[in-house]
């Protein structure tokens, strides 16, 4: 237990700002902490709008477990499934259908596989590249070429785009590196950092001056799992029987009364001395309602353009930075159909559709054929997704028109002429961060300035990584931070 901490009236509090998954784990991980050293510690959790888990929202339809947003936790990083272990949910997290591990792209209107071995942009045997119907004859002999070309000696960042056309040629990034990068980012390859995004590339080239010599040694060991599977490792990809709705519920659970629906923080300021000392704690948050909310510290979640008016009033040039980070708009239509309805069964995941190819979606997916107990075996629970950097107009549209361009390509891809059965259509407006070229730099900056606010720490997507493991490490580093600086001792997750 802490000592030589000056007595205070009241437990200190710590305000989490923002009920996403990057708040839920800091929130949790704030009660942990302070459990574990019988530490009196008040946690409030501030949530703008009415319901948590930011883009993590499962829904449930008679038969049918719906993601609306985010589908899947990527298990090579471990920090969700220990923190999904810590609470009791390790009987309840599901892998993928290994039958169904492949993506397909699209192609002159027709749906064709990407090539066995290729990992998101890069092939690890030319085998099944020279065998593919996916590349010309002059795109595979680029990409034979690959080996050969010199490694990058700069060290500055550089585009996807760049990456890929440098190594690869104009084919890899068109027909796969693109339609990739918007089924993960929805982002533009031209703009997005290679080395925000893909640093197990850039290490490849400068550890073995080549991706292909990269992928191959990184190989060896898994030929058996690698093998047989395309596009994205889906092997590593985890969900919950219930679906990801499952985490956020049960973080949720024991936070009860600390958590404050329809509190949108509109200012933080410093309490009159400033000094965060026994009888003044140093922060004061103001919310849209009027309300105040006095805390000791403030782990703040919020996306980057809602956190930068917050701290612009404390640091001009943070608020700048912040600002700086743009964002991107999905939209995520979900469809069931019954599989009867599909004149060939879907085997795949799902497909990637180049920019290329003029289609009003980005990509499709089979929920029901990725997870186990998606829906009943003779219906199809799908996916589209639209919008995205390339594609902003498609956001504008009414929800009629955004399932009739769902259907329109289902119908166009599949064959699927038959009505859906259901469907839900879910906007995700400035959802995803772009970390665009100098990412890194600017985060390295904005971790630098928000040291100058002591009391006040930063997380989120926005930073270092979009997937849900990351922004659980992002919300417990932060809450460890947090309660460090009101007096408390951190100690590691378990």
């Amino acid at each position: 237990m802490a000592t030589g901490r000056a007595t205070r009236r009241e437990p200190p509090r710590i305000a989490v700002v923002g009920g996403g998954i990057t708040g839920l784990a800091a929130a949790y991980r704030l009660r942990e902490l302070a459990a574990a050293q019988e530490y009196p510690l008040e946690v409030t959790l501030l949530e703008a709008g009415r319901r948590l888990g930011g883009a993590l929202d499962t829904i449930r339809h008679a038969n049918l477990i719906v993601e609306t947003g985010a589908d899947s936790i990527l298990s090579e990083k471990p920090w969700a499934i220990a923190l999904a272990k810590r609470l009791g949910l390790e009987s309840a997290i599901v892998r993928t259908q290994e039958q169904y591990r492949k993506t397909l792209v699209v192609r002159a209107g027709r749906l064709v596989a990407i090539p066995e071995g290729f990992s998101l942009m890069a092939p690890t045997w030319f085998g099944p590249v020279l065998r593919s119907p996916l590349f010309s004859p002059r795109g595979k002999l680029r990409m034979l070429l690959e080996p050969f070309i010199p490694r990058r000696r700069a060290a500055r960042d550089e585009s996807l785009a760049s990456l890929v056309t440098r190594r690869l040629g104009r084919e890899v990034l068109e027909r796969v590196a693109q339609p990739l990068a918007a089924g993960i980012y929805t982002a533009d390859p031209a703009h997005l950092s290679a080395h925000a995004t893909m640093p197990r590339f850039v290490a490849m080239e400068r550890q073995h001056g080549s991706l292909v010599r990269g992928l191959r040694a990184a190989a060896r060991g898994r030929d058996a799992e690698a093998r047989g599977t395309s596009g994205a490792r889906w092997s590593l990809f985890v969900s919950f029987n219930q679906g990801v709705g499952t985490l956020v519920d049960a973080l949720a659970a024991p936070l009860g009364d600390s958590i404050r629906y329809d509190a949108r923080v509109t200012a933080i300021t410093r309490n009159s001395s400033g000094n965060g000392g026994p009888a003044d704690p140093a922060w004061r948050l103001t919310l849209a309602s009027g309300a105040a909310l006095d805390a000791d510290a403030i782990v703040c979640t919020a996306p980057a353009f809602a956190t930068a008016p917050l701290i612009a009033p404390h640091d001009a040039a943070l608020a700048a930075e912040l600002g700086s980070i743009t964002y991107a708009s999905a939209v995520v239509v979900n469809l069931a159909f019954r599989a009867a309805d599909f004149p060939t069964p879907p085997v795949s995941f799902g497909f990637v559709v180049p920019i290329t190819e003029r289609r009003r979606i980005i990509a499709g997916s089979f929920s029901s054929l990725k997870f186990p107990g998606r829906a009943p075996a003779d219906l199809i629970l799908a996916r589209a997704f639209l919008g995205g950097a390339l594609q902003t107009g498609m956001t504008t549209l009414d929800d009629d028109a955004l399932i009739a361009a769902a259907r329109d390509e289902f119908r166009a891809l599949l064959g699927v002429t038959a009505p859906p059965l259901f469907t839900h259509v879910r906007r995700w407006p400035e959802s995803m961060p772009q970390y665009e070229v100098g990412h890194l730099e600017r985060v390295k900056a904005i971790r630098s300035r928000a040291a100058g606010l002591p009391g006040v720490i930063l997380a989120g997507a926005y930073l270092d990584g979009v997937g849900i493991p990351d922004c659980v490490r992002m919300g417990e580093a932060a809450a460890a931070g947090a309660f460090a600086q009101v007096g408390g001792v951190t100690l590691p997750p378990g």
